[in-house]
């Protein structure tokens, strides 16, 4: 038979800064201008981060002469669906927007994912910019290109692999979080400890009481660190090939608790209890040491994080959730686990390691 073929070989560049500077907020609007990125630009956002920034930034569009709309839904987890994606594109529908438009993605991890997958999509792909304002978008979230909504059967299960242009991250936001969402934000902080860099881990330890105080060269300090981590993974591993799941550590059990909840457990917290159940299931297969288990857990509690399974969850129920995450290979459970406090464990087929179902009864 005879064949054609379609040469796509090409290399592109999909290279971006992550901007961190205390009130960068405010040249976000002079900057899209001053490089042409679009014509019209649609803020996304949720109803809570709008009455915060959303109408600022507005006016900095406006009064650098460019067109600009906000569209803004519910604030929380259980509104990151296809329904508020297709609300968001027939919004943008109804306004005339095309391809010479782009995204401006202002809030946490819910409205990146969401208006970076609405980005991903629309007119078969618009330009966006990631501006996180929690702890846990700009060190996790915003970076790296996954975009997503979540579905009854999981979270993140219908999404496209985006980067954005460029991500702004305005350290002066993070002043008006609560203590709550500062928990949130640590789980990420503390996993970047564990899977690659144990100083990080350390200064986490040593400097909790100025996290929580909001002081400014602290948090600067874990974002930053954050974000480069995050970028050396991506960097290497785009599309999660076999470095970047280990940004997953913690995320299989994690995501199984905060689905069965109906995401009453925060993304935080069940990502805090999944570290622990799957850094158990990392110690009772010999792959570190129990002091640095030890450690782990320590940290996560004073941090105020939960480290225990719900009483009211099933361990089959959890299986069952995890074969439905994106992660599992052939119905098989798959995990990265740690060797010690700043290293993952690697054998021979890569980071993911297949675990028996029967092991994770035994041990969970």
């Amino acid at each position: 038979m005879d064949s054609i073929k379609v040469n796509l070989n090409i290399t592109e560049d999909k290279s971006y800064d992550i901007v961190i500077k205390e009130g960068v907020l405010t040249q976000v609007a002079r900057e899209v201008k001053d490089e042409g990125l679009a014509y019209r630009f649609a803020i996304i956002t949720d109803k809570t981060v709008e009455d915060l920034y959303g109408g600022k930034l507005y006016e900095d569009f406006i009064d650098n002469g460019l067109i600009v709309q906000v569209f803004a839904f519910p604030a929380g987890e259980k509104y990151k669906n296809r329904e508020t994606k297709a609300w968001i594109e027939d919004q943008m529908l109804e306004n005339n927007y095309a391809r010479d438009s782009a995204v401006i993605a202002l809030g946490g991890g819910v409205v990146g994912d969401m208006a970076g997958y609405v980005a991903a999509t629309y007119t078969r792909g618009l330009p966006y910019v990631q501006i996180p304002t929690t702890l846990v978008a700009c060190v996790d979230s915003s970076i790296g290109g996954k975009t997503a909504v979540d579905t009854p059967h999981g979270k993140n299960l219908i999404g496209s692999f985006h980067q954005p242009w460029r991500v702004y991250v305005d350290v002066k936001t993070l002043s008006t979080l609560g203590e709550k969402e500062i928990r949130e934000g640590l789980a990420e902080v503390i996993k970047y400890g564990v899977i690659s860099d144990g100083s990080l881990f350390s200064y986490v330890e040593n400097n909790l009481d100025k996290i929580f105080s909001y002081d400014n060269q602290a948090l600067t300090h874990i974002v930053r660190r954050g974000c480069e981590i995050k970028a050396h993974v991506v960097e290497r591993d785009e599309k999660e090939s076999d470095l970047r799941k280990v940004l997953n550590f913690g995320h299989t059990v994690g995501h199984a608790v905060e689905n069965l909840s109906d995401y009453t457990i925060s993304h935080g917290q069940a990502i805090s209890i999944g570290m622990v159940a799957e850094g158990k299931l990392a110690l009772e297969m010999g792959l570190w040491k129990r002091e640095e288990f030890k450690r782990l857990t320590t940290l996560l509690e004073k941090a105020g994080l939960r480290t225990k399974i719900p009483d009211e969850n099933d361990i089959k129920d959890i299986i069952n959730t995890m074969k439905l995450d994106k992660k599992s290979r052939a119905g098989r459970i798959e995990m990265v686990l740690p060797r010690a406090i700043g290293q993952m464990s690697k054998s021979q087929d890569g980071y993911a390691q297949k675990i028996d179902e029967s092991f994770i009864k035994k041990v969970l």
